[in-house]
């Protein structure tokens, strides 16, 4: 049985991504990590996700996401991260800052994006707790953390399940921005490197978003993985 249970959104647009985001944080993790990709094929597939097709949705896993803790079996604690980050920090940090009276963990930015598209020319909305839920430690077996359920995830508004609206307040736990640093927005380290880089504007794996921060150490990851690879 593994230390901790690893689940990142799964684009079709974005396999390179997806496949860094797991090399890199194995490559840290100290801990036996069990990583799964959310598929949005493999809900819709089961039966499980029968939401109507969200014009702003800029991922397939825009809501896919809030399935964690119902693929986690509501027991334990289990990470949520998009696609687009790049680890350099050691997961089994995070197992220490567990909080039983916690639903979720994650960084609570205040973040108001500076572009109006995104990297692929996705609409880039603005909302209060944005980007929050790009990165959840999730304690699966918590009272509202088990309201997560499929019925209510189709149900729901997007404002309701990305604002957290379904836990409250105080049962929102915080962990260090250099968890979800944010390039383009958040600080840069005076030394060393974040915990985990996400590129929530562009990534390295499009050509026209090369000249971003750790965008050489992303490039090395890809490339290893790949060695034919070019960004599109």
């Amino acid at each position: 049985m593994s230390d901790l249970t690893v689940f990142i959104g799964w684009d079709s647009r974005e396999d390179i991504a997806y496949q860094v985001a797991r090399a890199s944080l194995l490559e840290h993790a100290s801990i036996d990590v069990d990583i799964r990709p959310i598929r949005l094929q493999d809900l819709v597939d089961a039966g499980a996700y029968t939401r109507q097709v969200d014009p702003l949705a800029s991922t397939e896993f825009t809501y896919s996401r809030f399935f964690t803790p119902y693929l986690a079996g509501y027991k334990g604690w289990a990470l949520f991260c998009d696609c687009d980050f790049l680890f350099f920090g050691d997961v089994a940090e995070l197992l220490a800052r567990r909080d039983d009276s916690k639903a979720v963990l994650c960084v609570h930015h205040d973040y108001t994006p500076k572009n109006e598209t995104k990297m692929d020319g996705k609409a880039q909305t603005t909302y209060p707790r944005k980007n929050w839920s790009s990165f959840m430690l999730f304690n699966c077996a918590h009272p509202a953390t088990a309201k997560l359920t499929p019925e209510l995830i189709n149900r729901e508004s997007g404002a309701y399940l990305h604002r957290m609206q379904w836990a409250s307040d105080d049962q929102i736990g915080a962990i260090p921005e250099e968890w979800n640093w944010l390039e383009g927005w958040s600080e840069k380290p005076k030394s060393g490197n974040p915990k985990a880089v996400h590129y929530t504007n562009g990534g390295p794996w499009f050509k026209n978003w090369q000249d971003v921060e750790y965008a050489d150490e992303w490039l090395k990851s890809a490339r290893a993985i790949d060695p034919d690879f070019h960004p599109v």
